[in-house]
């Protein structure tokens, strides 16, 4: 059974087929899919979807690239959305550098680390999307050594993931792995061990080949388990058991 800790249901890509589309996947074999927010609508779209599929679960949390305008009551409203049983992980939080129309720098920043004391308040897991913002995104992240979580759809350097690793993270793995130009990708999974790899979707985006360019669901996953079970020599049975419980190890489920 397999464990997607990324998929967008929220995501109107869905709006016309989801609960068709959320009983196929169950049926195929995913046994449990985490869903986080983006802002506050969708961190709120993610828990009621939580609240009405026992398999899924919610992250709620302000990414980056809609984190304009945030205020004080954005984050109170992130910390109420917190309490609830479903939510499992403050995400998706942290920095994207990649997008010019993205807020600044400097208030991305403020952002990610007001929101990584929210999870050290809470004692919370997080979901990180860092996009071409390695450096700092590993800056933040030590200046909060009690905070833990996973780096989503990594793609820093092996030297980067090492310093993670020792800090107790976990990394996650998305479609892109299955791409030719996967080099970098390889690379981290030789330095990772399996008790600390995620598998994820990141549907609706992110399709891996065969499927590439497509609308990206949690069937889906199942590639990424193979990639990452073919650089492992290990098989996708070893591989799916082992992510699926560091899964349920870091976010509690």
């Amino acid at each position: 059974m397999l464990f997607d800790t990324h998929a967008h249901y929220d995501d109107a890509a869905f709006d016309a087929d989801r609960e068709e589309l959320l009983a196929a996947v169950q049926a195929f074999g995913v046994e449990k899919i985490i869903d986080p927010g983006c802002d506050l609508a969708s961190s709120r779209a993610a828990v009621a979807l939580a609240e009405s599929h026992d398999f899924i679960y919610a992250a709620v949390g302000i990414h980056p690239e809609e984190c304009a305008g945030v205020t004080d009551a954005d984050f109170e409203a992130v910390r109420a959305l917190c309490s609830h049983k479903k939510v499992v992980a403050i995400g998706e939080i942290g920095l994207d550098y990649y997008w010019d129309k993205n807020p600044s720098r400097e208030f991305q920043q403020t952002v990610f680390r007001r929101q990584l004391q929210l999870a050290q308040e809470l004692n919370l897991p997080v979901i990180v999307h860092d996009r071409e913002a390695h450096g700092d995104s590993l800056a933040i992240v030590e200046q909060f050594p009690e905070v833990r979580g996973v780096f989503h759809c990594f793609s820093g350097s092996a030297e980067m993931a090492k310093e993670l690793l020792k800090r107790g993270w976990y990394l996650g793995f998305d479609g892109p792995i299955t791409y030719k130009n996967a080099r970098k990708a390889r690379e981290t999974a030789e330095v990772t061990p399996l008790e600390r790899m995620l598998i994820e979707t990141d549907s609706p985006y992110l399709s891996p080949v065969p499927n590439r360019g497509k609308r990206n669901d949690s069937r889906n996953v199942h590639f990424v388990a193979e990639k990452l079970a073919e650089w492992k020599e290990i098989s996708t049975e070893e591989l799916a058991q082992q992510t699926r419980q560091n899964a349920q190890a870091l976010f509690g489920v």
